[in-house]
C-alpha cells in the first residue's frame, strides 16, 4: 500500500501559510517525496510542541488558553487530541505552579490539566522522548512523610547564565506514602493500574517506566540511597528517619542538596538544578568555619575547555565526612587548594599587615608543612580551630589569680577605703588630744580645783549623745570645761583651728 501525504498534520503546521501547503501538495508526486514531506512535518510538529511560544508566556501557567496564536493552539491541541491512557486526580504540583491538578499519561506526552478541563496547562506538557532525568526524593521538614517526583526535560537541569531561558521548566509534584483514593484513577489503563495501586509510589513508578520504555527512552527513576550518602544531622520533624539531604543556601534562597548516584540535585525551589557526575570538574570547600562551610562545584560548560562554578553555602560541618566520602566514592576531584584559590588566599594575605623577615620565614615553613601533611583544607581548619581554643584556655589559666577573686567584686577597694578612714580617725584623735592639752592648760590656770574633774573627762571617749556634766554644789546645771564642749551640736563641732574661745568654770 502506497504511503499517503499526512495532510492533516501539514495543514495544522502551516495553516498560516496556504501557499506552502499548495506547493507541498504539488511536489508530492512520488513515494520518496511523500515520505520526506511527512518526516519534515513530524519534526516541525515536535519542535512546535517544545518552542511553540515564548518562554515568558509558557511560564505563565494557569492563564487561559486563548491567546489567538496558531502556534500555541498547535502546542495545546496536539497533546489534548491524544487519547488519555491514565489519569490521576488530586495531585499537588509545586513546579512550575503550585496547585492541585490532574496528571495525564498519553502515548506521546505527560501533562497536567486543571480539574474539569480537557486541555493541558501551558508549560506543563512534556513529550516522553524529551525527558532527560527523573527522580523520586523525600520532602524534608515535613511532619508527614511525602515524596517528590522531579522530571527534567532536556536542557533544563543547569541554569543558563547567558542567552534565552529554556522553553520548558522542570516538573515537580508531591505524593504521600498512602494508597490513592477511590475514584481518583481513570483512563483506558485504569484496570491495569489498579493492580499496582497499593501506594502512589508503585502506581507512578509503573506508569512512568512503562511510558518511557514505550517511547524508547532509557531514563530511569533515581532515588536517594542511604548507603551511599546519609546526613548526620538529626531531623526535628522526623527524628527516627535517616536524612538523605543536606540543608543549605544558594545565594539568599534556602534549599536541599541530594547527593545521588548519577549527580547532585538542588531543590525544591526555582530554579531547580541537577549536576550530572559527568559534568562535574571538581568540588572544593570555602568559607570554612567551626559550624558551617561552603561547597563549590565546578562544572563543564557546553563550550570546550571552559568551566563555571556553582556555590552552595551554610552547609553543616557534621555533613563534611559524608560529602567527602561521596566525592571519593564517585572519583570527583577535591580542588580545595587549587592554584586559583591559593592565589586568592595569597592576595588576601598580602593585603594584611606585613610580617617581619623571621615571621615570614616561619609562616612559609608552616605553610609548606601544612600542605604536606595529607590533610584536606577543611580538616586542617578544624585542627587549627581546636588548637586555638586550647591556647585560649591555657592563657586563661595562666592569667587566673586565686587571691584576686575578691577584687572583681570590689571588696579590695572597700578595704583600702576603710584603712584610709582608720588613718583619718587616728589623725583626728591626735589632733583632738593636742587641743585638749592646750585648753586643759588654760583651765588649770583659772581653776586648779577642777583639774581632777577634767582628767576624769579626758579618760572617757567623747560621746555626742551624753548629757551635759553637772557639778555637785550648784543647783542650776552649768556647762563647764570639756563637758560643755562635747555636748554642743554636731554642726558646731567643726571649729576653726586656733580658736581662742574660753569657758568659765564655776567653782
Amino acid at each position: 500500500m502506497a504511503q499517503s501525504l499526512n495532510s492533516q498534520r501539514i495543514d495544522a503546521i502551516f495553516q498560516s501559510r496556504p501557499d506552502i501547503i499548495a506547493r507541498i501538495n504539488q511536489a508530492a508526486d512520488s513515494a520518496g517525496r511523500i515520505a520526506l514531506f511527512n518526516d519534515i512535518a513530524d519534526h516541525v510538529y515536535e519542535r512546535l510542541q517544545e518552542n511553540g511560544e515564548p518562554a515568558q508566556k509558557r511560564r505563565k501557567v494557569g492563564a487561559e488558553q486563548a491567546n489567538g496564536s496558531p502556534s500555541s493552539q498547535v502546542v495545546l491541541s496536539n497533546a489534548a487530541d491524544e487519547a488519555v491512557l491514565l489519569e490521576i486526580k488530586e495531585i499537588s504540583v509545586s513546579v512550575p505552579q503550585r496547585k492541585k491538578l490532574e496528571i495525564c499519561f498519553t502515548s506521546n506526552h505527560l501533562y497536567a490539566r486543571a480539574p474539569g478541563t480537557t486541555a493541558p496547562l501551558q508549560g506543563i506538557s512534556y513529550a516522553w522522548r524529551d525527558i532527560e532525568y527523573a527522580f523520586y526524593l523525600p520532602v524534608p521538614d515535613k511532619a508527614q512523610v511525602q515524596y517528590n517526583y522531579i522530571i527534567f526535560p532536556k536542557g533544563t537541569c543547569l541554569p543558563a547564565k547567558t542567552g534565552a531561558p529554556p522553553s520548558a521548566e522542570p516538573f515537580v509534584f508531591t505524593v504521600p506514602v498512602t494508597a490513592p483514593k477511590q475514584g481518583t484513577i481513570g483512563g483506558s489503563e485504569a484496570g491495569a493500574a489498579a493492580a499496582v495501586s497499593d501506594t502512589y509510589k508503585s502506581l507512578f513508578h509503573w506508569a512512568l517506566t512503562k511510558r518511557l520504555q514505550a517511547a524508547g527512552s532509557t531514563v530511569k527513576i533515581v532515588s536517594a540511597d542511604p548507603n551511599k550518602f546519609r546526613s548526620m544531622v538529626r531531623q526535628p520533624h522526623r527524628p527516627n528517619e535517616t536524612a538523605v539531604h543536606v540543608s543549605g543556601f544558594r545565594g539568599s534562597k534556602d534549599g536541599y542538596l541530594f547527593l545521588l548516584e548519577n549527580g547532585i540535585l538542588w531543590g525544591f525551589k526555582k530554579p531547580l538544578i541537577f549536576i550530572p557526575t559527568n559534568r562535574i570538574a571538581a568540588i572544593s570547600y570555602t568559607n570554612i568555619l567551626q559550624i558551617t562551610f561552603n561547597m563549590v562545584v565546578e562544572i563543564f560548560t557546553e563550550e570546550d575547555g571552559k568551566t563555571e562554578e556553582l556555590e552552595f553555602g551554610m552547609l553543616d560541618q557534621q555533613n563534611y565526612g559524608g560529602i567527602d566520602d561521596y566525592i571519593k566514592m564517585n572519583g570527583l576531584q577535591d580542588r580545595s587548594m587549587a592554584e586559583q584559590r591559593k592565589a586568592k588566599l595569597q592576595l588576601a594575605e598580602n593585603k594584611g599587615p606585613k610580617k617581619k623577615d623571621g615571621d615570614a620565614a616561619n609562616g612559609d615553613a608552616e605553610a609548606a608543612e601544612g600542605e604536606g601533611d595529607g590533610m584536606t583544607e577543611l580538616e586542617r581548619a578544624q585542627l587549627e580551630a581546636e588548637q586555638q581554643l586550647q591556647d585560649d584556655e591555657d592563657e586563661d589559666e595562666e592569667d587566673y589569680d586565686p587571691g584576686s577573686e575578691g577584687d572583681s567584686e570590689g571588696s579590695g577597694s572597700s578595704d583600702d577605703d576603710d584603712d584610709d578612714d582608720d588613718d583619718d580617725d587616728d589623725d583626728e584623735d591626735d589632733g583632738e588630744d593636742d587641743g585638749e592639752e592646750e585648753e586643759g592648760g588654760e583651765e588649770e590656770e583659772e581653776a586648779e580645783g577642777e583639774q581632777e574633774e577634767e582628767e576624769e573627762v579626758k579618760e572617757e571617749p567623747p560621746k555626742p549623745a551624753a548629757p551635759p556634766a553637772k557639778t555637785e554644789t550648784p543647783s542650776v546645771p552649768v556647762r563647764t570645761g570639756w563637758a560643755a564642749f562635747t555636748s554642743r551640736p554636731a554642726a558646731d563641732v567643726d571649729m576653726a583651728e586656733g580658736d581662742d574661745e574660753k569657758f568659765d568654770v564655776v567653782g
